[in-house]
């Protein structure tokens, strides 16, 4: 049994709107749902995809506002990618300095072309050009191309001190070693689809990174099913690793533990998905709250700043 890829990764933010402004307009990914840190409603979690915010597409975000920003380092994922089509990288590279965005073009990996940015709060993220590229659902409103669109993630960068035990991790959970590019070794569980690699790095000399915005807090890998998460718990479990019990996403089911370099993995189930609560076609457009925060919704809302949209962009492409 193996994981079918990456199920979302979860970073920090700040500031709120300008998350919103970078992800959904920036970058033309869909904003798939807003709701609240189900372990502090006080503030936002914001999720981004595809069309429905599926699974292998959706960055994630913990919203602070006046968080101090954070330190890449070991015992972190520090690069999140993303795949984007064959020569589209002027594009890319075009709309960055049209909205005044520093970006650079980076040596090609495993002979891939690929573009270095950063977001409003300093995480960095990677473009990768990808043919083939994943099935994803672009029929939503955007000012992205859908030639030049995202196709969710590609192989994110997983930085370690030492990487042997990190490794007999990733084989047990089903990753197969498939690349090597001086200390960057690449893995997968499943070669043809991009949102199924991962990279790790070690860097026996690196710092271990401080979490707070700009920094990725989590990374989850998708099962099929509760049956299977709690195979994998118990496998786990039997490692000598500290999980979580099972927790109720509402969206998904979620199991939590480090692995031996220090990053915080989640195991998540593919569903049911962001469209138990709302409709695809209003995705994103209201605040959702979990069945245990609804009685509060007032004072929650109260708490949170509001969020703003831009003029409605237009289907392109």
């Amino acid at each position: 049994m193996k994981f079918r890829g990456i199920h979302h990764i979860t970073a920090i933010a700040s500031d709120p709107q300008r998350n919103v402004d970078f992800y959904a307009q920036t970058l033309g990914l869909r904003f798939a749902k807003r709701t609240v840190n189900f372990d502090d409603p006080s503030t936002y979690h914001f999720y981004f995809g595809d069309r429905t915010g599926r699974p292998g597409t959706a960055i994630t975000f913990f919203a602070w506002p006046g968080a101090r920003r954070g330190t890449r380092g070991t015992g972190q994922v520090i690069a999140a990618s993303f795949a984007i089509p064959a020569k589209s990288i002027e594009y890319w590279k075009s709309r960055f300095a049209e909205h005044r965005i520093f970006c650079e073009e980076i040596p090609a990996r495993f002979e891939a072309a690929a573009l270095r940015v950063t977001d409003p709060d300093g995480l960095l993220l990677e473009l990768i050009e990808s043919d083939p590229l994943d099935d994803v659902d672009l029929k939503y409103k955007n000012n992205v191309p859908k030639k030049f669109a995202i196709h969710g993630f590609h192989a994110p960068t997983l930085e370690v001190q030492q990487r042997g035990p990190t490794e007999e991790l990733l084989k047990t959970l089903g990753f197969e070693l498939i690349g090597e590019e001086e200390s960057r070794r690449r893995f997968s569980v499943n070669q043809k689809l991009t949102s199924a690699l991962i990279d790790l790095i070690e860097r026996s000399e690196g710092q271990f990174g401080v979490n707070s915005a700009g920094t990725v807090h989590h990374i989850a890998f998708r099962c099929a099913n509760e049956k299977e998460q709690l195979h994998w718990r118990e496998q786990l479990v039997e490692l000598g690793l500290h999980v979580t019990p099972v927790i109720d996403r509402f969206y998904f089911h979620s199991i939590y533990f480090r692995e031996p370099g220090g990053i915080l993995f989640e195991i998540a189930t593919e569903g049911p998905g962001f469209t138990a609560d709302e409709s695809v076609e209003h995705l994103g457009e209201s605040l959702k709250l979990p069945p245990q925060y609804e009685e509060h919704r007032a004072e929650i809302e109260r708490t949170l700043p509001p969020i703003m949209f831009g003029p409605r962009a237009k289907t392109v492409g």
